[in-house]
């Protein structure tokens, strides 16, 4: 990445008992954003649909923690990968007529919509960065 350390970078050295701190007690953990950067990929793969889904709810938009094990750890980067690798396939397969296609029921296409989520993703990988960094200390 031009910008720094991949998503996957970041996370790859995070362990449980740190993905689930808060050492901003007014901010997500790092698990949260990582369960939100997994919602907003599949998210997005719906919108790619003809069809408008429904919006998401809060609990959609960030899935809670409820399990703060290791193997639950492990699975949740292995969720956001999976996530990841499905969505780009996806996309892999659009056409140029469809990546120039109005999102359903949104006023932006397809490709404004795809480079949205980059920025999303790189953005909370910018937060979960700090948060590393504010574990260290």
């Amino acid at each position: 990445m031009w910008h720094g350390p991949s998503l996957s970078d970041v996370l790859g050295d995070v362990s449980h008992v740190d993905a689930a701190a808060r050492p901003v007690a007014s901010g997500h953990s790092i698990w949260e954003l990582v369960h939100h950067l997994t919602a907003w990929s599949a998210i997005v793969q719906a919108r790619l649909a003809p069809t408008a889904p429904t919006p998401p709810t809060a609990e959609q938009d960030w899935p809670p923690v409820r399990d703060t094990s290791p193997e639950a750890w492990r699975t949740a980067v292995q969720h956001l990968k999976d996530a990841h690798r499905d969505l780009a396939a996806e996309v892999a397969e659009l056409s140029d007529e469809a990546l120039k296609a109005r999102v359903a029921g949104k006023d932006h296409d397809v490709t404004a919509m795809l480079h949205g989520v980059v920025e999303h993703d790189a953005y909370h990988g910018g937060q979960i960065a700090i948060l590393k960094r504010a574990l260290a200390t």
